[in-house]
């Protein structure tokens, strides 16, 4: 994968981190001063990139035993995560409502360690489908600093523009996050199928 590609995998995480802090923001009070957001848009973009980082090399103990099928398992992960964000952000489709609106207490640091963790689960399985690609250990660092940079970019436009974007635009972008990356386990699956024939 091109640092461009690694690039493109690292925003998609984001976008669940996305929507959450969009409704984080609407609730954390409007005189909260900035070095709590800074804590808090740092602590989503270290539970991102740490949770990729550990997928990559629990699975890397994995990769060799399954190299004949690393493709396939590749694309399985990114097609089902890609889906459950994608079909998820359509089931919650016009429930965007009043009482949805600010659901999320930031100012708790153990709902904001639970959120964080919520929204990274992902970047487990992720990291894992890039050491079955033989993803090397320069490249996952690079592509951790990546998650962490748009994780944490993508928290602070949410907690800022919060109110003003509301939920709507959330489930937007978790749609988007989960065409991403089902079209990377296309990608993947393809460039391996044409390499091998």
């Amino acid at each position: 994968m091109t640092y461009f590609e690694l690039l493109i995998l690292a925003v998609s995480l984001t976008f669940d981190t996305f929507a959450v802090s969009v409704s984080g923001g609407i609730s954390l009070p409007e005189n909260v001063n900035m070095s709590k957001k800074a804590s808090i848009i740092a602590f989503f973009g270290f539970f991102q990139a740490a949770y990729l980082f550990a997928g990559w090399f629990i699975g890397g103990k994995f990769a060799n035993f399954i190299v004949e099928w690393d493709h396939w398992v590749a694309f399985g992960i990114l097609a089902y995560l890609g889906g459950k964000m994608l079909f998820g952000a359509i089931g919650k489709k016009g429930e965007c409502c009043n009482d949805e609106l600010g659901k999320y207490n930031f100012l708790s640091w153990k709902r904001l360690a639970f959120l964080a963790t919520a929204t990274s689960i992902d970047a487990v399985a992720v990291g894992a489908s890039m050491a079955l690609l033989q993803i090397g250990a320069a490249r996952i660092f690079v592509t951790v600093f990546f998650t962490f940079a748009a994780t944490a970019l993508a928290s602070f436009i949410g907690l800022q523009g919060g109110r003003k974007l509301g939920c709507r635009i959330g489930n937007k972008a978790e749609m988007w996050g989960g065409v991403i990356l089902i079209l990377i386990g296309i990608k993947i699956l393809i460039e391996h199928i044409v390499t091998f024939q």
